[in-house]
């Protein structure tokens, strides 16, 4: 089932509508107005599909008439050359909305696509594969939705909902110990994750009892030894690799025995899915 959508879906789609469309889309005033057309919407390339809903919201904004009839939903595999969904409605609006709603069926597809693989890179081990803020200005929470339908989890959705501590914050708060118990006191509400870079730093944050330790550039060595350490003191801690990670590499650091996975390129680096509409044009 896919998961909840995000609440500010229907803005998205207004702020692409508006910025592709302006004051008025003046080459589909060249066709008729009665004029209706059919038509469907493939994949060329194998993926994994997501963006039902801005699809639908595109058209929804720009003609209620238009009709959407899906062969697939948000999390399902397609393979190449696969109908998504078929189309159907005044000719005018339907050419105004393609790219839009086409725009985000293949970037939210892209992330879901390359996130499966993620998942399924380290199937077995028990490990799961976050996303992180590496998202595009605007589009965040449509990316995360994507992530999910891949199988995937959130990272925190912004600065507001998880206290993540970082070199530049330790630096300011003078230890991890010091920055970690000015987070408990500032922000009791939130989970708190701190980031280390050694060995050494990974026993000062244990010691201080955060909820997660960001392992950055670990080795794999060094991955081992820290899931072992964090064992063998009983800790209710959770760690999360991060940094240097690969759909070569993900699999090895996922063994060492991590109960997190981050991976900044399934939002940042983006590679659309190759779709395409085909249409048909009928009389009025």
């Amino acid at each position: 089932m896919p998961p909840e959508l995000p609440a500010d879906l229907a803005r998205q789609v207004e702020a692409a509508l508006r910025e592709d469309i302006g004051a008025g889309d003046v080459t589909a005033a060249l066709v008729p107005a009665a004029q209706q057309v059919r038509g469907r919407v493939i994949t060329r390339e194998a993926a994994v599909l997501c963006g039902r809903a801005w699809a639908e919201e595109t058209f929804r904004q720009l003609e209620p008439r238009v009709r959407l009839t899906w062969q697939a939903g948000d999390g399902d595999g397609l393979v190449a050359g696969q109908d998504i969904f078929a189309v159907a409605g005044p000719a005018r609006p339907v050419l105004t909305g393609e790219r839009t709603a086409l725009n985000f069926l293949q970037l939210l597809s892209g992330t879901a696509t390359v996130t499966r693989r993620y998942v399924d890179a380290v199937a077995g081990t028990g490990c799961r594969i976050l996303d992180t803020r590496k998202t595009l200005p605007g589009l965040r929470s449509a990316q995360k939705y994507a992530v999910r339908c891949g199988g995937g989890d959130n990272h925190r959705m912004g600065l507001y909902d998880q206290v993540l501590i970082k070199e530049n914050h330790i630096l300011a708060a003078g230890s991890i110990s010091a920055a970690i118990a000015a987070a408990r006191a500032s922000a009791p509400q939130v989970s708190v994750e701190v980031e280390v870079e050694s060995m050494s730093e990974l026993q000062e944050a244990l010691d201080a009892h955060p909820d997660i330790v960001m392992l950055d550039e670990f080795s794999r060595s060094d991955l081992e030894a820290a899931v072992a350490l964090n064992r063998a003191r009983g800790s209710q801690v959770l760690l999360e690799a991060s940094g240097s990670v690969s759909l070569e590499t993900v699999h090895a650091i996922a063994a060492t025995g991590v109960d997190f996975i981050s991976v900044g390129s399934l939002t940042k680096h983006v590679r659309a899915i190759d779709l395409s509409m085909r249409l048909e044009f009928g009389d009025g």
